[in-house]
């Protein structure tokens, strides 16, 4: 039996720190219960989940904490019950667990590679599927389901990055997941939209330390910006909005496209070898320039002239 009935119900992963703490506070806030899921602990010991949940609930708000690994499906459906069991319901789900384990393609390992796409990949469809279960049930019993799934991605995993190939992987499966879970589970009353920070948290501090500080007393990089933006995805308003990427810092929201077809040349009949070539680079030539992979020379001249 629940405790508590609020006027909506939200899971965020990884919410002990950083980006994820953020938009627990901030939904926290806005009259949300929340689950605050993280498996971090303080040095001295402490769960980090707790110490959120614990904000949350000081400022008014109703937050439960949550240890559970995302990447353990059965911990995953836990977590899901938890939310319903606790607050009577399940709203929206924000998928933001993340690590990193940066290297190089030619020195990362396989422990590298599987730890990155357990928690953000594995993690993503872990609790995500588990949720997408309690509200097909919901629908199908004839009741509201009105789900909101909130899925992390990075520029990283839009353009691709030097040096976190595990990362631009795993990120990149999320993007097109969310393009595949908007199509699917529209029908059941949900949506399915990703967001992709450019905040500050422990993961961009260390890499970006000198491009994060405050301009002119205004702190673009204060993650609070990117929660606001997650919290109105999670609530009723956006409900016509799905299958979206949004690049998100403060002051500016972009709405990222996906692969799209740039030019083409058709013919009906087979191409002799010879006319490949000539084709293909014919294209090049008409297609625009592909964003650059960052940490190359040319993204670092593309960043030079913008913040000229």
């Amino acid at each position: 039996m629940a405790e508590n009935m609020s006027r909506r119900v939200a899971i965020v992963t990884g919410a002990g720190r950083g980006i994820g703490r953020s938009h627990a506070l901030e939904l926290g806030r806005r009259g949300f219960a929340v689950v605050v899921n993280d498996f971090g602990t303080t040095d001295e010991g402490e769960s980090v989940a707790d110490g959120v949940a614990a904000e949350v609930r000081a400022a008014g708000g109703q937050a439960l904490g949550d240890t559970s690994d995302v990447s353990d499906w059965e911990a995953a459906g836990r977590m899901v019950a938890s939310a319903v069991d606790t607050f009577g319901r399940l709203d929206a789900v924000v998928n933001n667990a993340g690590n990193l384990r940066d290297k190089m393609f030619v020195n990362m390992t396989p422990e590298d590679w599987d730890s990155v796409i357990a928690v953000h990949l594995r993690g993503t469809f872990c609790l995500s599927r588990r949720a997408a279960d309690h509200w097909r049930a919901l629908s199908k019993s004839g009741q509201d389901s009105s789900g909101r799934l909130i899925n992390t991605t990075s520029g990283a995993g839009l353009f691709g990055n030097i040096g976190q190939a595990n990362y631009v992987a795993a990120k990149a499966g999320i993007a097109g997941l969310t393009l595949a879970l908007a199509a699917e589970l529209g029908r059941y009353g949900v949506t399915v939209n990703a967001v992709a920070p450019i905040a500050r948290s422990r993961m961009t501090e260390k890499l970006f330390a000198s491009q994060m500080g405050e301009d002119s007393g205004f702190d673009r990089f204060d993650p609070v910006h990117v929660s606001r933006v997650v919290a109105w995805l999670a609530d009723e308003d956006s409900s016509d909005v799905t299958g979206r990427v949004f690049s998100l810092t403060g002051g500016r929201v972009s709405v990222v496209g996906g692969w799209r077809f740039d030019v083409e040349e058709q013919v009906e009949r087979d191409l002799t070898e010879d006319e490949i070539g000539p084709i293909v680079r014919s294209l090049l030539a008409k297609a625009p320039e592909p964003v650059p992979v960052r940490g190359t020379e040319k993204a670092e001249l593309k960043v030079e002239r913008t913040n000229a």
